[in-house]
């Protein structure tokens, strides 16, 4: 049974570029890599420092897991916090043509 994860978290002004930029290197590494089991998502509100991700993983073992570069993003993650993460368990209530 898939299992999705919401995190929401909000930046410090000063670094919300650079967080950005580590998000897109996780999607490069994504999309280089392709790993099966996993469907992720993440976004940028328009507050500018306010970020969403959305993971719904498939399996018992979560892609991101081995990621070299999205350890490089939790790394310094509370360090780019002003606020959370704050991560929750999702169930999905609709969905139209965003998850699987």
């Amino acid at each position: 049974m898939p299992v999705t994860k919401v995190i929401r978290y909000r930046t410090k002004p000063d670094r919300a570029e650079e967080n950005e930029w580590l998000i897109r290197e996780v999607f490069a590494e994504l999309a280089e890599q392709r790993p099966e089991g996993l469907h992720y998502a993440a976004f940028r509100l328009d507050d500018g420092v306010s970020f969403l991700h959305v993971a719904v993983v498939d399996g018992d073992v979560n892609p991101l897991n081995a990621s070299a570069a999205f350890a490089a993003f939790g790394a310094g993650i509370a360090d780019r916090c002003a606020e959370g993460p704050m991560p929750a368990d999702a169930t999905a209530v609709g969905s139209y043509r965003l998850l699987p």
